[in-house]
């Protein structure tokens, strides 16, 4: 029988700090689960921000996560809510090795995060749940792990958002989480350029016995620095001005690596980014309504003119 799940996230946690090349197959085996478990556990670590990815192997892409000293308070609460989530706890064989863990990962904690601690909010689990369109998408991911390892290139058939249904031939360079959901980036054939695929828009993977030289060092670590989330793009600055509720909103978390902030007044600040690609950010910013005034770019200021235009004619209809 397999472990607990929440067990088991601490256990592929551990794995991948000590282990090098472990594919999906040889995490299932470690953990007495299916490669699909596991697939999902990736998911569940991911949208806990826990940076993983696939090149050869799942891989850590920081090794300053889950430290045995210094623990945040956001990696003190992780490991916390893990532990308490799992049933073992609830036992009489496990509930005093419980305690014991607890003491000794709390005596790890600096004076600061003690009294981040004190204001730890109520624990709530949350099951996250996998759509027909993921759960569709998992029988490509050992096809294409394979792929990345033995650097074979693979024939798709790949539905796009904006070119619909094509089929292309590809060389597959890492599998990594983003947005809610897998993708691998690599050489597109069709396009002669980098892409970054969806992985639950695979039709169809047909490996070829073409085998592949890298092009160039792409590597997870960097090939997304400066998107918004996926989309990649020529480098563009955008300053934004969001007031009442949005503004509020936007103080509350952090929404890039390379934002800044600057306070107006109570009621009013200028948000400024320089991001890869208008085309997310765009999205981004319409979420806010009213409250968010494009300073620049033109063509994204251009954007939102026209998209409020077609919005009154659509509409404005007797």
């Amino acid at each position: 029988m397999g472990m607990n799940k929440y067990d088991r996230l601490l256990h592929i946690l551990n794995l991948l700090r000590t282990h090098k090349n472990l594919n999906a197959q040889r995490l299932a085996k470690e953990c007495g689960v299916t490669e699909r478990s596991i697939y999902r556990d990736i998911i569940s670590l991911s949208e806990m921000n826990v940076p993983i990815y696939y090149d050869r192997g799942y891989k850590l892409a920081s090794d300053n996560f889950l430290p045995p000293l210094n623990f945040t308070f956001e990696e003190y609460h992780l490991l916390k809510i893990a532990l308490e989530a799992s049933p073992l706890v609830k036992t009489n064989l496990y509930n005093e090795t419980y305690k014991s863990v607890m003491a000794k990962i709390e005596n790890c904690l600096s004076e600061r995060v003690m009294k981040e601690k004190k204001f730890t909010p109520e624990t709530t689990y949350v099951t996250i749940a996998v759509d027909d369109e993921q759960e569709k998408g998992e029988r490509f991911y050992s096809q294409i792990e394979k792929a990345i390892t033995t650097m074979t290139t693979l024939y798709l058939k790949y539905n796009s958002v904006k070119s619909g249904i094509t089929e292309r031939k590809v060389d597959p360079y890492f599998i990594i989480f983003r947005g809610h959901a897998f993708y691998f980036v690599g050489y597109c054939h069709l396009r002669d350029e980098f892409r970054t695929f969806r992985i639950n828009r695979v039709m169809e993977i047909i490996p070829t016995d073409e085998v592949f030289i890298k092009k160039e060092n792409i590597s997870p670590h960097t090939y997304f620095e400066g998107s918004w989330s996926v989309y990649s793009g020529s480098p563009v600055t955008v300053e934004v001005k969001f007031k009442g509720a949005a503004a509020k909103v936007i103080l509350s978390s952090r929404h890039h690596q390379d934002e800044k902030i600057e306070i107006i007044d109570d009621n009013t600040l200028k948000y400024s980014v320089v991001t890869r690609g208008i085309e997310e950010i765009q999205r981004w910013i319409v979420g806010f309504g009213a409250q968010a005034e494009v300073l620049v770019p033109q063509e994204l200021k251009d954007n939102l003119n026209n998209l409020g235009k077609y919005l009154c004619e659509q509409y404005n209809q007797d």
